[in-house]
């Protein structure tokens, strides 16, 4: 969310980052509001400081005549009233703020849609075949180890089943990922529920933007993440960290659940783009100082895995026209899927700055240069998959097929599947 100060005091910057986004809800409401807002508090100041004075002057008896009464009955009445009006105001106020998008850091580069994002770098060669390559579907078909139509059978489109060595893959990427980044990248592993309270869905900014594309389970009235980046923000919700205790870094492997109503005329074949899919979520709670340092690091964390696994990968850096609502700066993984050829989201890595640790109220204790603890201020908060399947799965299968229709496992990969090849 962003804070009210600043639209107050920086409408005209507020009103060019947003433009930069594409965003064309209009600020104007809000200031309205918030000019309202304080003129009536200043109004209830006045009535209360007037309230106190007549009643102090009540303890004597003769000075409680019925016009006084009846007076400070007045005045009681029009307080309340100023209160009431209040609280509407504040909840209009909260949810305009709620539909705006986090304001871009100024090193995003502009664009309009994702057609002007910068590729940064590409890591890695492109695999080329002296025979004819497969996409994943046909593949995963013929060596009976993805079942498209009794996926469909159970629970509709964009809904599959993975059977034998694929299954016991997915299972292996998800254990290898999590001991590298808990082992090697010090993160602390955490198992969260899949459900979520609304409260819970707000305040890491899915709700309300993206709520036709998340599942509820209306009688509890409880919502299916669509990422652990969810449930994780809400780990701290409410708190306050004692800055020795940052930087704070969470992984987390979840089931994510997304009604994918956003990805309509998209090409949806195989298993890329499901209603219901694994990936393992990285996620830091970062002093604002340190934000964008911490960002290249937990880009780096999650380069690791297709960098490990021998694939083909590009970094991306987002423009302002193609950043998630609650990102300040952003950096996509791509990597490179021969069979489908084409380039496969596996990760997104962002810094959120102070949007959703606002929402959440998690802030932290700074320390001055004299060692003297100042009011708490609002963390900065970071997320990126570590990685997403099963787009990961799609660029193993076609990467390491073999003209003999087989498909090689990545060395780093055979500890944990105890098998080198699926045939």
């Amino acid at each position: 969310m962003i804070d009210i100060r600043q639209i107050r005091e920086e409408p005209d910057l507020v009103k060019s980052a947003l433009a930069l986004r594409g965003e064309e809800t209009s600020i104007e409401t809000i200031l309205e509001l918030d000019k309202k807002k304080r003129l009536l508090l200043h109004e209830s100041e006045e009535m209360r400081a007037q309230r106190n004075s007549v009643s102090r002057n009540m303890s004597n008896p003769e000075q409680r005549t019925p016009e006084i009464m009846k007076e400070m009955r007045e005045l009681g009445e029009r307080i309340k009233t100023q209160e009431d009006e209040l609280h509407v105001i504040d909840n209009e106020i909260q949810t305009q703020l709620s539909h705006l998008p986090n304001l871009p850091d100024p090193s995003v580069p502009f664009g309009e849609d994702e057609r002007a994002n910068k590729v940064v770098r590409i890591e890695g060669d492109t695999p080329s075949f002296d025979f004819e390559t497969e996409a994943h579907w046909d593949l995963g078909t013929r060596l009976d180890i993805i079942d498209f139509e009794r996926g469909a059978r159970m629970a509709g489109s964009r809904f599959y089943v993975l059977k034998k060595k694929a299954a016991k893959l997915q299972r292996a990427l998800i254990q290898w990922m999590l001991d590298l980044h808990t082992e090697e990248h010090q993160y602390t592993e955490i198992y969260p529920p899949y459900m979520i309270t609304e409260e819970g869905m707000r305040a890491s900014g899915q709700l309300p933007k993206f709520q036709d594309n998340l599942y509820r389970d209306i009688e509890e009235d409880l919502w299916m993440i669509p990422t652990a980046e969810v449930p994780l923000t809400n780990m701290h919700r409410d708190e306050i960290f004692d800055i020795e205790e940052m930087p704070i870094s969470y992984t987390a492997y979840t089931a994510c659940f997304r009604r994918e109503k956003m990805s309509a005329g998209r090409d949806v074949r195989g298993i890329k783009r499901g209603h219901q899919f694994d990936k393992v979520e990285l996620y830091r709670f970062v002093k604002p100082e340190d934000s964008l340092m911490e960002l290249k690091k937990l880009l780096s964390h999650a380069e690791e895995i297709p960098k490990r696994l021998g694939l083909a990968y590009r970094v991306v850096e987002l423009c302002t026209g193609d950043l998630g609502a609650a990102a300040a700066k952003s950096f996509d993984i791509e990597v490179w899927a021969p069979g489908c050829k084409e380039w496969l989201e596996v990760s997104s890595c962002s810094t959120c700055s102070d949007f959703q640790a606002r929402r959440a109220n998690i802030r932290y204790r700074p320390v001055d240069s004299d060692g003297q603890t100042n009011r708490p201020e609002f963390v900065h908060t970071l997320n990126g998959s570590g990685v997403a399947l099963p787009r990961i799965m799609i660029a193993i299968m076609e990467t390491y097929q073999q003209e003999n229709g087989s498909i090689n496992i990545p060395e780093v990969l055979r500890p944990y599947t105890g098998f080198s090849n699926i045939d």
